[in-house]
C-alpha cells in the first residue's frame, strides 16, 4: 500500500484534519516502536514522515511520547515494516487472536452479536410454522437438505451466564460448517431415543 493510496481516502481532508487524526488524542508508551520502525526501514524522521505523507514534527513528537499515532496508523507502520501487531491476555500471556471471519450469520447475512453464544437447536422453520403443522416436516428435511441449521443466540445476560455455566464459554462463534455438524448430532441422537423408545423392555436379553 502506498502513501498515496491510503492518503486517497482522506483527499477532502485538510492538513490540520489529517495531522489531527495521524497524531490521535491519546497519549501512548510506543515512542520506542515507531524508532524500531524507522530502524527496520533505515530511514529518518524526515524519510518516514514522507513514507506516510504527515510532517517530520508529527514523527517526532511520537518518538517522544508527546502523542501516539492511531491504531490504524500505527498498523500501517508495522506493515511498512513486515511486523505485525499481536494482544496478549494480561494474567496469562497467551495471544488473544480476533474473532473468526468466517463464523456464522443470521439469514440476512448480519453477524450475531460478538457477546453472545451460539447454540443449534436442530434444523431451520419460520417462526410461524408450529411443529403440529403439516408444514413443520417439510421446513425440517428442507433446511437439513439445505445444511441451514437453526442457530439460537441469548441477549438476556442473565440466561447467557446460566448457559455458560451449564455448557461452559466458547472462545469465539464457531462456523456455519461447524453448527451444521452439531445439528447432524441432535438428529442421531433423536433418532436413537426414538429406536429406544419403540425397543420393548427385555428385548435385549
Amino acid at each position: 500500500m502506498s502513501s498515496t493510496a491510503y492518503r486517497d481516502d482522506f483527499a477532502e481532508w485538510t492538513e490540520a484534519e489529517w495531522e489531527w487524526f495521524s497524531m490521535g488524542p491519546f497519549d501512548g508508551g510506543i515512542p520506542g516502536l515507531v524508532r524500531r520502525v524507522r530502524r527496520i526501514l533505515d530511514v529518518s524522521q524526515r524519510g518516514l514522515a514522507a513514507l506516510l505523507d504527515v510532517s517530520q514534527s508529527v514523527v517526532a513528537r511520537w518518538e517522544t511520547g508527546r502523542t501516539s499515532p492511531r491504531a490504524n496508523v500505527l498498523n500501517y507502520l508495522l506493515v511498512m515494516a513486515g511486523l505485525r501487531s499481536s494482544v496478549h491476555d494480561e494474567e496469562t500471556g497467551v495471544e488473544v487472536e480476533p474473532m473468526r471471519d468466517d463464523g456464522a450469520r443470521r439469514h440476512g447475512g448480519n453477524r450475531f452479536p460478538a457477546h453472545t453464544d451460539l447454540r443449534v437447536v436442530g434444523w431451520w422453520i419460520p417462526g410461524y410454522v408450529e411443529s403440529t403443522m403439516a408444514e413443520y416436516g417439510h421446513w425440517r428435511n428442507r433446511s437439513r437438505a439445505r445444511r441451514d441449521p437453526m442457530i439460537r443466540s441469548t441477549l438476556c445476560p442473565h440466561i447467557r451466564r446460566l448457559e455458560r455455566l451449564m455448557y461452559g464459554t466458547p472462545d469465539d462463534h464457531p462456523s456455519l460448517q461447524q453448527l451444521v455438524a452439531e445439528a447432524e448430532h441432535l438428529d442421531d441422537r433423536r433418532e436413537q431415543r426414538r429406536l429406544s423408545a419403540r425397543t420393548p423392555v427385555g428385548a435385549g436379553r
